[in-house]
């Protein structure tokens, strides 16, 4: 059975194009931002939507279909897992961040050009 320790699968839309870079070693990397929503109906019966976003990381070939392929708006699924990390800013104050990196994507609907 895989691991379900750290496992995340989300289906939304693209917020944003990807923003690639390629490494020294020839790597890529893929950034972008992904919107999920949940629709319900509050105690007065009002459909209500929430938005969650969610930075997401892609590497190696499937940045590379990122890259080709993904524009804002777009809707995917993907499987990764949860990532947190930290850095000092240029005025040493330190920031944090929660990522998701991809291991597998699904291009499930594209908006026409």
């Amino acid at each position: 059975m895989k691991s379900l320790s750290n496992s995340v699968n989300l289906i939304g839309n693209l917020g944003m194009d990807p923003e690639v870079k390629e490494m020294s070693n020839g790597n890529k990397m893929a950034r972008f931002s992904l919107a999920t929503s949940d629709t319900y109906k509050n105690q007065k019966g009002e459909k209500v939507t929430e938005t969650q976003w969610h930075n997401l990381v892609i590497w190696g070939k499937v940045a590379d279909v990122a890259e080709k392929f993904l524009k804002k708006g777009n809707q995917i699924a993907v499987e990764g897992k949860l990532v947190n990390r930290s850095w000092d800013d240029k005025d040493g104050h330190k920031k944090y961040i929660t990522e998701i990196v991809v291991n597998d994507m699904l291009m499930l609907k594209t908006n026409p050009a």
